[in-house]
């Protein structure tokens, strides 16, 4: 299809045009005269016909398809009717044929039918209709055809019924001028209009009583822009070029395989004005939009299929990249779409920014005027691919709105932001100054350093953020995120209870420092397990270390809980190569809090995973929704180490080593002897399997066996060890959404009212998630640059976007879930059985 200046498209092509035709049969208009009684007398059978009836007769329209002479249809007629007034049907025919199968000689006989007597019918008068016209345009719209009295129609190809005389009339020229209006070849004006078409009212009614002539009307469909004839070209093998070498006779091997003549992939040539700005396509953009702000653009409002378009294109994911012809439809009606909080992002990226008229009119005119956007919108503009300091700012301003709460659930994402942040700011040194694009700094960390000054577990969290950010290997991004560290500082200092909180930032950078120097050190040596408790045991107790009684300290894991000292007796190290250290800390209200220190693993990933988790959660809850989901904390605290809370829990693989099986276990620990339905197990028990299957889907998590799935004494399940996520799994063919057969019988098997209760909040659950898709979407997004192993360099959009099943809809998403569900992976089950193996001998 080729492109035009005032339209999307100049015109399509009937072969790929594949559905069927239909027309609408409407009314018939004109005055039917009755036969003469002289007529009458010598033909007394025609006073049995419907014309001589003083009420409407019973008239019916047949109609059929032929080309060349030849049927290409049978004839279909209309349902019977009876007619008070006017002779109206309003009547669609299909016909079994495709458009894309039609000759261009295509044409539709018409008859309408009157009753002649008991069973006899007598043709009040017959048309036909050439489908394309002389120009091959497929027609469209409204028409309407001269019925020659008295005759059935002619199917011929010299038809002596053709559906247009060479006598023009009046109403024929205004309808065709009605058709000018309606393809929008004419100006509209709505009051002048109104006027026009009452006058051609008045006039069709005058013109209809003069004439004698009667006309049948009929629908065609009405396509967005013109449909030309043209054929599939079928290119027969025999007109290809060849591409092998001419045979030759020589003795020997060949010096080249065949393959390599005929392979065409072999032989491409790089076009080196690819990345340049098509000069033609650039003059088009420019004659198609508007860069004045007259009050036409302003009150420009879409019809019904262009707002059907837009609300399309307002619902694509925002990794969806706009056509030009989608960009050039959300510029023509940008102020209408101002309106619409869902429509900035779409406008940002249909904005030209090389164009200083189009970004000057973008940033200082329409984007103040906006409305307010929501939050997943406003991350999408603190993304890499927006550079504008002003868009971003407004993005900042957007998120000004949202509390402490739910600015902790963003602050990774915004702390990674501020990379393209600084890009930002310091490219206008490489940048023409005279460039449209502002290269300022939004206020971004302004924001998040004033914001973390008034709260202080914002502050400690945005505080350890950034300096695992300035321990990176990059330099120059450390450098930046140490200035804002810096500033952070700065104002803490100046801010109320200043000096004193910067003093508890300092004693929590030690308190990780002794604690890494330590589990560094019983990671790197070589005695037994037991002995390397006593000597942590004996570290910890030891008062010189500061760490049996702590001064009242903010624990850096989570800034709400103020930590006095550290149990030693409680201390432990756990069996792995890395020997993480158990610590439990007791808290200023004498309650105790048992933390996992590690050194020489990156926790980021586990750190997203469980910020995700945590978000999940609260989405569900605003919705009325509890899965019993249990996100533990996770605070890197460096590159290779970090913190986390540790819930005592049983693993389900050693649960079902001693009890056989999980409900066994459960009615032991859990028992509720009273309820019904549930094999004597407290139903909320039974109730926390729901969430985490759901969650553990869409992140794509893997991995997933018995040794990481546990249970809390309180009865939740939970996940732990995120080391694999979006897709990447050790095991092949994993199933997509992790159910374990252990997790099935603890509900009662698959055909229980619990494993039903199940399913349906897992369907509930995943349709309200997928409702906030594009939150998710962006967050992770936003992560692609934080060098987590299993975000870089992959297109973490589209592994999300397939997880979400935004492609579908919401019918053929529960559809699909439901499959995922129901799916079982037996490769799978070996692989845990080999995995039970190894670790009963690793034990």
């Amino acid at each position: 299809m080729d492109k035009d200046n005032k339209e999307d498209f100049t015109f399509g092509r009937s072969c790929d045009l594949k559905v069927p035709v239909t027309f609408r049969i409407s009314q018939l208009e004109g005055v039917r005269q009755p036969r003469p009684f002289t007529e009458l007398i010598e033909k007394p059978e025609l006073r049995f016909h419907g014309v001589q009836s003083p009420s409407p007769s019973d008239l019916f329209v047949t109609c059929q398809l032929l080309a060349d002479n030849k049927p290409l249809t049978i004839p279909f007629r209309t349902s019977y009717k009876t007619f008070k007034s006017s002779y109206t049907w309003n009547e669609w025919i299909t016909l079994p044929i495709r458009y894309c199968d039609l000759p261009l000689s295509s044409q539709i006989t018409f008859t309408v039918w009157d009753i002649a007597g008991p069973r006899a019918a007598t043709p009040v008068g017959g048309t036909t209709f050439r489908l394309f016209s002389k120009k091959w345009t497929l027609r469209r719209g409204k028409h309407r055809m001269l019925l020659w009295s008295g005759k059935e129609a002619d199917g011929s190809v010299e038809t002596t019924t053709p559906s247009k005389s060479g006598v023009r009339d009046e109403m024929g020229r205004l309808e065709k001028l009605v058709k000018k209006h309606e393809r929008g070849d004419m100006p509209k004006s709505e009051w002048l209009d109104k006027l026009v078409f009452r006058r051609m009212s008045e006039i069709h009614a005058e013109e209809a009583e003069k004439s004698n002539n009667l006309y049948l009307y009929i629908d065609l469909p009405r396509f967005d822009f013109p449909v030309i004839f043209s054929e599939l070209e079928t290119v027969s093998s025999a007109s290809q070029p060849s591409l092998s070498p001419p045979t030759t006779h020589s003795q020997g091997p060949p010096l080249l395989p065949a393959s390599f003549h005929t392979d065409l992939t072999m032989w491409a040539v790089m076009d080196p004005d690819i990345p340049r700005d098509n000069p033609v396509e650039d003059k088009h953009r420019r004659l198609v939009r508007s860069h004045r702000s007259s009050p036409y653009d302003r009150e420009l409002k879409p019809n019904t299929k262009l707002r059907d378009e837009l609300g399309v294109i307002l619902n694509y994911a925002p990794s969806r990249i706009l056509t030009s012809e989608e960009k050039d439809l959300v510029w023509k009606y940008r102020f209408y779409l101002a309106r619409d909080k869902r429509g900035l992002t779409k406008f940002v990226k249909s904005v030209t920014w090389r164009d200083p008229m189009e970004v000057k009119q973008a940033v200082e005119e329409l984007l103040p005027m906006w409305t307010e956007i929501d939050t997943d919108d406003a991350l999408e503009l603190l993304g890499p691919g927006i550079v504008d300091s002003r868009v971003r700012a407004f993005a900042v301003k957007q998120l000004a709105r949202a509390d402490d709460e739910e600015l902790m659930l963003y602050l990774l994402q915004l702390v990674q932001a501020l990379k393209f942040e600084s890009s930002a700011s310091d490219a206008r040194s490489s940048r023409s100054t005279t460039s449209a694009v502002s290269y300022d700094d939004s206020g971004l960390a302004e924001f998040l350093v004033t914001r973390a000054v008034k709260n202080h577990v914002l502050g400690y969290r945005l505080y350890w953020y950034l300096t695992v950010e300035v321990a990176l290997e990059d330099r120059l991004m450390g450098k930046k995120y140490g200035k804002v560290i810096f500033q952070f500082l700065k104002q803490l200092q100046e801010s109320e209870n200043g000096k004193e909180r910067r003093e508890l930032l300092g004693r929590q950078a030690e308190l990780v420092a002794s604690l890494a120097k330590r589990a560094k050190e019983f990671s790197n040596q070589k005695e037994p397990r037991p002995k390397r408790i006593e000597k942590l045991r004996s570290f910890l107790a030891d008062s010189r270390n500061n760490l049996l009684s702590i001064t009242p300290l903010p624990l850096p894991l989570n800034g709400s809980i103020e930590v006095v000292g550290i149990i030693p007796e409680k201390a432990s190290i756990f069996k792995s190569n890395l020997s993480p250290l158990l610590l439990y800390f007791i808290c200023s209200d004498g309650s105790e809090y048992p933390i996992i220190f590690k050194d020489g693993d990156d926790l980021r990933q586990d750190q997203l995973v469980i910020q995700l988790f945590t978000l999940m959660d609260r989405l569900l809850r605003q919705e009325n929704l509890d899965v019993k989901l249990t996100p533990y904390p996770v605070l890197a605290t460096g590159p290779q180490q970090g913190m986390m809370q540790f819930v005592p829990s049983k693993t389900i693989a050693n649960i079902v080593s001693e009890n056989g099986t999980l409900l066994n276990y459960m009615r032991a620990h859990y028992p509720d002897e009273g309820s019904v339905g549930t094999y004597g197990v407290d139903p909320n028990v039974i109730d926390a399997f729901r969430g985490y299957c759901v969650v553990t889907y869409l992140l794509g998590v893997g991995d997933r066996h018995l040794d990481n799935l546990l249970v809390a004494p309180d009865g939740h399940f939970f996940h732990v060890d995120f080391g694999y996520i979006l897709g990447h799994d050790p095991k092949l063919y994993p199933p997509a959404v992790k159910v374990c057969k252990e997790m099935v019988d603890g509900m009662g098997g698959v055909q229980s009212q619990h494993y039903a209760r199940f399913t349906n909040f897992c369907f509930t659950a995943f349709s309200i998630l997928r409702q906030s898709a594009n939150l998710i979407l962006n967050l992770v997004t936003l992560m692609v640059d934080a060098n987590i192993p299993d975000i870089k360099g992959r297109n973490v959009h589209e592994l999300l976007q397939e997880k979400f099943l935004l492609d579908l809809t919401e019918e053929e998403a529960m559809k699909h879930f439901e499959t995922l569900l129901n799916e079982t992976s037996y490769f799978t089950k070996v692989v845990d059985r080999f995995h039970d193996i190894a670790q009963y001998w690793r034990s």
